[in-house]
């Protein structure tokens, strides 16, 4: 009798603590109607395991103390170029067409940066490319290097980053570099971190972990600071896919080469980039930047591109990211062009994609043939039938892992920087995106996807209809996770 109530009272306890975290699951805002099932669904199936799944994944929580840093740099750093709240009139200043003048503005309500003219770009040729010619600029410093990676090596590549800043560290230039606790761990734990500090750099471990015992009390060990950004002198900018490493990327070898698209931008949008890196180094440490930003010149140039920094994270306004790109999808009339290595979307950006194929415009979408989540592999083609019934055209690239976000949009559009397709982007992840309006450069990110198609082969309805039913069920499966991470 007494080990029956014991059993009794554990069992009573057990459905008193699902029924607490089901109505945890109910109660928390901004979340989808899809992930609230699929929460639901995993602790009422799983009561520990489920239990103990949503406490470590299940909220978008990154910690009050960060949160409130993060909010009070933003609230003490100088905004470039902001005079009032209001969105800008593109439009009027900049004289684009009116379907697409007001992309910009859901641009600026996602971060707070507006569109600036007199902004040039160089598209680097490749990735082995883009590091030589950062390496070039910071030994060109005279003032300042900023530099951010979710993922720094020790490789090749990434040696080349660490050498070039200690030079310039040791003769005087300030270096500023922060690296995501997590993706950059083994640069962290390596002699080559150290040697950047004794050089004089000075460095921020982003998102630090903390104990692994107590973490899910203070924040989701999985929120990470995804950024790709280095600023030389408030005069020059990277934005794009790449981490700091080789292509050949030795951790997931099998995978390789990665290929990214990394720009280098010159013009009002660098000083964003500041901003956003300075916010993120003021939420991490006790120095004020915005003597550096407030002195900065940001003069619009005549010549040069309207362009705008899209940066995003969960301590920002919710859904930010998927909203603009929904938005561009939306606004495309002839053609739209989307390169992402990881699709796992929500509904309106799925519903978005086919209603745009629907209505007669050449939608595209290039993927990798093999990617190195397999959860992401097989819940990215759980949507394939319903994007080919659409009429959107599905390339898998099959020469290693096309790490390249990018979308072009009529010709006239482009969106490139960090931020995938997936769930992570959309409502985890700290992202940084830059959104521009020129034809000729446009037309350069248009044919470096179109290189990615030439090399890809094409998914045919057929085919995804002669899928075995167990690959089916398994690519479905995998897809019901998608709302929960």
């Amino acid at each position: 009798m007494e080990m029956t109530g014991w059993r009794l009272t554990g069992a009573l306890l057990n459905f008193a603590v699902q029924m607490v975290f089901i109505a945890r699951a109910l109660l928390r805002p901004h979340r989808q109607p899809a992930s609230r099932v699929a929460w639901i669904a995993i602790i009422a199936a799983l009561p520990v395991i489920g239990t103990l799944a949503y406490l470590m994944l299940g909220e978008t929580n990154m910690g009050r103390r960060l949160v409130a840093r993060i909010n009070e740099a933003r609230k003490a750093l100088p905004v470039p170029g902001k005079q009032s709240d209001d969105l800008i009139d593109a439009e009027g200043r900049y004289h684009l067409p009116p379907r697409l003048a007001p992309l910009f503005r859901v641009g600026q309500s996602a971060s707070g940066y507006l569109p600036q003219g007199g902004n040039r770009a160089i598209l680097m040729p490749d990735s082995n490319a883009a590091i030589d010619s950062m390496v070039r600029d910071i030994d060109a410093a005279i003032d300042h290097v900023h530099i951010c990676f979710y993922i720094w090596l020790t490789d090749r590549n990434g040696t080349k980053i660490i050498d070039a800043v200690c030079r310039a560290a040791s003769r005087g230039v300030t270096c500023r570099v922060m690296a995501d606790e997590l993706g950059s761990r083994r640069l962290i734990a390596h002699p080559a971190w150290k040697k950047m500090e004794q050089a004089g750099a000075h460095l921020v471990r982003a998102m630090p972990m903390g104990n692994m015992i107590t973490w899910p009390l203070h924040g989701r060990m999985d929120m990470r600071n995804h950024r790709k950004i280095v600023v030389i002198d408030n005069r020059l900018t990277y934005c794009g896919s790449q981490n700091c490493a080789d292509p050949e990327f030795r951790v997931k070898a099998r995978f390789a080469p990665w290929v990214d698209l990394m720009t280098r931008f010159e013009g009002p949008v660098v000083l964003q980039n500041q901003h956003l890196f300075a916010t993120d180094w003021m939420a991490h440490t006790e120095e004020d930047l915005g003597p550096l930003i407030a002195a900065a010149d940001i003069t619009e140039e005549q010549d040069g591109f309207v362009a705008q920094v899209i940066g995003t994270s969960a301590a920002l306004r919710y859904a930010a990211m998927p909203e603009v790109f929904t938005s561009l999808m939306n606004a495309a009339a002839t053609e739209l062009t989307v390169t992402t290595p990881y699709y796992v979307p929500d509904e309106p950006i799925q519903a978005a994609l086919c209603a745009a194929a629907r209505r007669g415009v050449r939608v595209t979408m290039t993927v990798p043939a093999r990617n190195d989540s397999w959860i992401v592999a097989g819940a990215s083609r759980s949507y394939y039938e319903e994007l080919l019934e659409a009429g959107v055209r599905l390339f898998e690239y099959p020469h290693g892992l096309l790490h390249t976000k990018a979308l072009t949009l009529d010709g006239r559009m482009t969106m490139i920087g960090s931020a995938n397709l997936d769930r992570r982007s959309f409502d985890l992840n700290f992202e940084n995106n830059i959104l521009l309006s020129d034809e000729a450069f446009t037309a350069e990110i248009r044919a470096r996807q179109q290189s990615y198609l030439d090399a890809s082969d094409e998914v045919t309805l057929e085919a995804v209809r002669a899928w075995p039913w167990h690959r089916r069920l398994w690519h479905n499966a995998l897809a019901m996770i998608g709302p929960v991470l």
